[in-house]
């Protein structure tokens, strides 16, 4: 198995689900005590939200290359950046490394392609669902991306960086997000992205009225898919 470079922290909340999803799918396809190998470099997201607040996306890239460069020295084959809104800079952290970055919103893509489904709706922070840079990505597959209306993305940016990203579950909380996509559903959304990795720890399938994808989950089954076939490519004679 090759080895799976991880930019996390950004919130170590959501990289804690990384690393078990990542363990968890190992185990499922090796069997036995078999585990992920992995390196983890976790940044302080406090640093990181700072900077996305003030616009300082150049200065995020430089410390997130720097992760991934410091991940390819320890040995990982491939770099995941554990986070839905820092793939704003995904660009620049691919340059800072030879390993190839496995892109969430592809990973997140392909399964809503593989579903059947063409129009989907997409949660996340303001960043994530105002800007192109993840949602250009999805629309290159061909899929038709919604995103709540103002109010509605202004509570549910402010669910993830006041509560989930500090580990707070709150039922009222899990109720609005329901709320939210119940009406992109009735606006015609097939099925909704949790495009942001604390969504997760929130939202389940049982609360949504359309077929949830989860990118945390997506992004680690994708990264343990592409660190087994190398390996099992070469283990064929």
């Amino acid at each position: 198995m090759r080895t799976i470079g991880l930019i996390g922290g950004m919130s170590w909340e959501s990289t804690a689900e990384y690393y078990r999803l990542l363990n968890e799918f190992t185990r499922e396809r090796r069997g036995g005590l078999h585990s992920a190998r992995c390196v983890l470099y976790s940044l302080d997201f406090a640093e990181i939200e700072e900077l996305q607040v003030q616009g300082r996306w150049e200065e995020s890239a430089d410390i997130l290359g720097a992760a991934a460069a410091s991940l390819e020295k320890a040995g990982a084959d491939m770099v995941l950046i554990c986070t839905n809104t820092m793939h704003k800079v995904a660009d620049q952290v691919q340059a800072a490394v030879t390993v190839p970055l496995l892109h969430l919103a592809d990973a997140t893509a392909e399964a809503v392609c593989a579903a059947g489904i063409s129009r989907v709706a997409l949660l996340g922070t303001v960043f994530t669902m105002e800007q192109d840079f993840y949602r250009a990505r999805l629309e290159a597959y061909g899929l038709e991306v919604m995103v709540p209306d103002a109010d509605a993305r202004a509570v549910v940016h402010r669910i993830i960086y006041e509560e989930l990203c500090l580990g707070i579950v709150k039922e009222e909380s899990r109720k609005e997000y329901s709320r939210v996509i119940d009406a992109l559903a009735e606006d015609g959304a097939e099925g909704v992205i949790l495009g942001c990795t604390e969504i997760e720890l929130l939202v389940r399938q049982e609360d949504s009225s359309v077929r949830v994808f989860p990118t945390t989950r997506l992004h680690a089954e994708a990264a343990v898919e592409a660190a087994l076939a190398t390996s099992e490519q070469a283990a064929r004679p």
